[in-house]
């Protein structure tokens, strides 16, 4: 019963036999093998975009900070949510990679913030002296660190407002998968037509072992990133083990198989956990389950060995609803679902 994260459990079985598959024989080195370019060629059409530049790196604060990197000058802003991973889970590595820009937190609800949030935002950044830094990039997560999901239109929204203003739009996706499952939309719905103009998009919170595709739907922006990824240490001599991963979750629509377990289990554990006297702080969207639960059921569940973290700036009063996020994954088994909610509810 782990729902500590969806990085605790392993790599799916074909994403396995993808690695053992490329692994006989010789192919070329940093990229320049046929397994690469497969990979390319299947992001590629995955999300409509046949000119976008395709590039795997093993980590998401990797690829989110070179992205960062390569979209804004060192003293540029880049605009994101309060709770963004780039912002609190990354070690300053989008401030180090891109030798300081500065990050600056948006407040909002859900772990989203609003077009005219932003615009504000963007419009003071502007009025600024010299001091102030440049305006650079927006940049958001979907699915967002809440569990919650960017509708293809509030994506939109928030494009035009940046694009307006000269700025460039990233989507941190280390959980994309379970938003486009969530959303029931298409991939290229969400960024491309929306308006956005960098995207990782994450394989490792749903099967991979290490992988992440980073992906400029212009070109033009991809200018150089060749060389930014190679000093920062995420050119691999082997590289088609990174590519294998990816292009065996693209696949037969794997990625989204995946996505879509994961948030089933999310939504039965949501709606069990209201069952068992609990309340959502969100509604269930994607894979990530915020509620609060009655002291009881939380002893309860710590008794027997369920794992989840604890979501609160401080430790809960005797007999006070604890606060708690549980995440489920493409191996989270109904099984253990069911028994976490009997196990709240004293069954």
């Amino acid at each position: 019963m782990n729902f500590a994260s969806d990085n605790v459990h392993g790599v799916h079985p074909k994403v396995l036999k993808a690695l053992s598959d490329c692994n006989d024989g010789a192919m070329g080195s940093y990229g320049a093998d046929p397994v690469t370019a497969r990979a390319e060629a299947a992001y590629r059409e995955l999300l409509d975009a046949p000119d976008a530049v395709i590039r795997f790196v093993a980590t998401g604060t990797g690829a989110n900070a070179l992205v960062c990197a390569q979209l804004s000058p060192s003293y540029g802003r880049i605009y994101c949510h309060d709770s963004a991973h780039i912002h609190r889970d990354e070690c300053a590595a989008p401030e180090f990679y891109s030798h300081g820009a500065k990050l600056v937190p948006l407040a909002g609800e859900n772990g989203k913030f609003t077009p005219d949030t932003l615009a504000e935002a963007i419009r003071f950044g502007a009025a600024g002296s010299l001091n102030d830094g440049q305006n650079a990039m927006v940049s958001i997560t979907n699915a967002t660190e809440w569990g919650t999901c960017y509708a293809p239109d509030e994506v939109a929204a928030l494009a035009g407002i940046a694009h307006d203003a000269g700025l460039k739009l990233h989507m941190d996706g280390a959980r994309f998968a379970n938003a486009v499952a969530g959303l029931g939309c298409d991939a290229a719905d969400l960024t491309l037509r929306a308006g956005v103009d960098a995207l990782c998009f994450g394989g490792t919170k749903n099967g991979a072992l290490a992988a992440e595709a980073v992906v400029f739907f212009d070109p033009a922006d991809a200018k150089g990133f060749d060389y930014r990824r190679k000093q920062a240490g995420q050119v691999y001599s082997k590289q088609r083990y990174l590519a294998a991963q990816m292009l065996a979750l693209a696949q037969d629509g794997l990625w989204l198989d995946l996505a879509r377990h994961a948030n089933a289990m999310a939504s039965r554990l949501g709606q069990g956990i209201e069952q068992a006297g609990g309340t959502l702080m969100v509604s269930v969207q994607a894979n990530e389950v915020f509620a609060r639960i009655p002291a009881a059921a939380h002893d309860r569940a710590r008794a027997h060995g369920a794992a989840y973290h604890l979501w609160q700036d401080r430790p809960p009063a005797a007999g006070e609803p604890v606060t708690v996020r549980l995440v489920t994954s493409w191996a989270t088994h109904e099984d253990d679902v069911g028994r976490l909610i009997d196990l709240l509810r004293g069954a």
